[in-house]
């Protein structure tokens, strides 16, 4: 079992930035790739960004890249998300989520994840 916890969430003007966090604990960290997905009323989970468990990959969402920086940090067993450039649009609830090894960008190939955190971003 892996248990996700995300901090970090908040309220930003548009054109600022946000770190978002995620610590795991449950298994040794360095087995996992973790992935953001972001959730908005109304709409979908989405796909924003993913790290393979060896922190030598990464990918992103289309709208985010340029913008957003994932990395992991294996001494602390926790990945980081830094949004910059922030648009309205970035509006939702973040949720980490982890899987062994290769990251994926459809959410139905993770088996666990966190409880999710807000960012509201402001016009």
């Amino acid at each position: 079992q892996v248990h996700l916890v995300e901090s970090g969430g908040g309220l930003v003007q548009a054109g600022g930035s946000l770190r978002v966090s995620c610590a795991a604990s449950g298994r040794t960290f360095d087995m996992l790739a973790i992935a953001w997905f972001r959730q908005s009323p109304g709409k979908g989970r989405e796909f924003v960004a993913a790290i393979n468990s060896d922190g030598r990959k990464t990918s992103y969402t289309e709208s985010v890249k340029g913008r957003f920086t994932i990395s992991r940090d294996d001494a602390k067993s926790t990945v980081y998300l830094q949004m910059d450039s922030l648009k309205p649009e970035d509006t939702a609830v973040y949720y980490c989520a982890a899987r062994n090894y290769f990251a994926h960008t459809t959410d139905s190939n993770y088996p666990f994840w966190g409880q999710g955190t807000q960012v509201t971003v402001s016009s």
